[in-house]
């Protein structure tokens, strides 16, 4: 006779890039504004899901297909890497091969064949509406790259629409990666936006849903000012201190979870990861993991928070923090001593702080120079009013631990 065992409870948490955690939390906003722009009979409105890392915009992505798919609309699309994005031609082929998923199964025409050494009637053959398809109607096509593009999704959404589809939708994460290169004559970014303003103004439901850093919309309008029109931006927080809880303590609410979370430790992890799923999903694994073996020795249940800050950084803050010069280091030093660099500052604030911080401080002209690399380097980014905020959540806070480490020490200048 076998006897089932009940498997053992793993530890539900998954800290990672776009991991889909054991419970999404809050988010219902987003939710209903996503299910909203679904309603759309012509498109007026695409997406733009932005927001800081470890905010869950891929997590959230994710969610939306399923949703999207169960109104009817289809849905493709991938990562936009930065080598997709340096030419127009490589877009339009990553577009390309995106929409060959949805019109692989699309029977154009049939052929009439006959197979050798047969005296049978000729054979049916299919021709499909395949990436071949795609790329033969695109390379045969006159004008400029958008004019191709343009010629082959009119092309699919014909086939498409006899197949009673609502829309479709192309996904793309990442997409703060997009950029315009004037200086090598290619626009990329230029070329997504004409394109998908021109077949939506042709009542075509193809959709935008792109995600990214908040560099992404101001990127976008400053490619073509209509973007500023074309576009719903959602932008995702950090969630709220019910949010948290939620997120924290839904996942271990079962019969055979052999761990409890007391309140205390939910409150610790509640105001160490200020909110971000991401830092909650890294702290909580830590946490469930320790629980199991101060359980397993019968001590008592205590947050060994030192010791997870110190993972946290190794795993999270210390690869980017790595990226950086030495003088990048110390404006972002700079910046994370004023009084609110995870909301907003000035180079104005930079360049008035720096004297009392900094053996050598920043002229306005650097300290802008140097905004702008760490802009690019997502670390840093710039709103529409000529405010930077930190792009990495909690990165003011890694600053000052490194600074009460003492590694930053000889750039400092001594108290007076």
């Amino acid at each position: 006779m076998t006897v089932q065992t009940e498997a053992p409870f793993r530890n539900p948490f998954r800290p990672g890039a776009g991991h889909m955690p054991p419970h999404l939390a809050g988010r219902q906003k987003e939710l209903s504004e996503f299910c909203r722009l679904l309603e759309q009979e012509t498109i007026l409105e695409n997406l733009v899901l932005t927001g800081l890392r470890g905010v869950g915009k891929t997590v959230l992505l994710e969610v939306f297909k399923p949703l999207a798919m169960q109104a009817g609309w289809l849905w493709v699309g991938t990562d936009l890497s930065e080598s997709t994005s340096v030419t127009e031609e490589k877009l339009a082929i990553r577009i390309l091969a995106d929409l060959a998923v949805v019109t692989s199964s699309i029977v154009v025409r049939t052929e009439s064949v006959s197979k050798p050494g047969f005296t049978s009637l000729p054979l049916e053959v299919p021709s499909m509406l395949d990436y071949t398809a795609l790329v033969s109607v695109y390379t045969s096509t006159p004008g400029l790259v958008s004019d191709r593009l343009k010629a082959v999704l009119e092309l699919a959404w014909a086939y498409l629409a006899k197949e009673g589809r609502r829309g479709l939708i192309f996904a793309y994460d990442e997409a703060q990666n997009l950029a315009d290169r004037g200086d090598k004559d290619e626009y990329p970014l230029s070329l997504i936006l004409d394109v998908f303003q021109s077949i939506q103004r042709k009542g075509i439901p193809f959709m935008l849903a792109l995600t990214g850093l908040p560099t992404l919309f101001p990127k976008l309008v400053n490619a073509r000012t209509f973007a500023e029109r074309m576009f719903r931006v959602v932008f995702l927080d950090r969630l709220s201190q019910t949010e948290s809880r939620e997120a924290i303590l839904t996942p271990i609410q079962h019969a055979n979870c052999p761990v409890a979370f007391t309140g205390e430790s939910v409150d610790t992890i509640c105001k160490h990861s200020a909110g971000y799923p991401y830092f909650i999903q890294f702290i909580c694994r830590e946490v469930f993991d320790v629980f199991i073996q101060q359980a397993a020795t019968g001590t008592q249940n205590q947050v060994p928070l030192d010791a997870i800050t110190r993972k946290l950084d190794s795993d999270f803050f210390a690869g980017r923090w790595a990226k950086v010069t030495d003088r990048q280091r110390e404006l972002l030093t700079v910046v994370a001593v004023l009084p609110r660099p995870d909301i907003e500052f000035t180079v104005q604030e930079v360049v008035a702080k720096a004297p009392e911080v900094l053996t050598t401080p920043f002229s306005n002209s650097h300290a802008n120079q140097m905004l702008s690399a760490l802009c690019a380097a997502g670390l840093i980014y710039k709103n529409r009013y000529g405010r930077y905020s930190f792009a990495v959540p909690l990165l003011g806070e890694f600053i000052k631990r490194q600074l009460d480490q003492g590694g930053m020490q000889a750039i400092l200048r001594a108290p007076t």
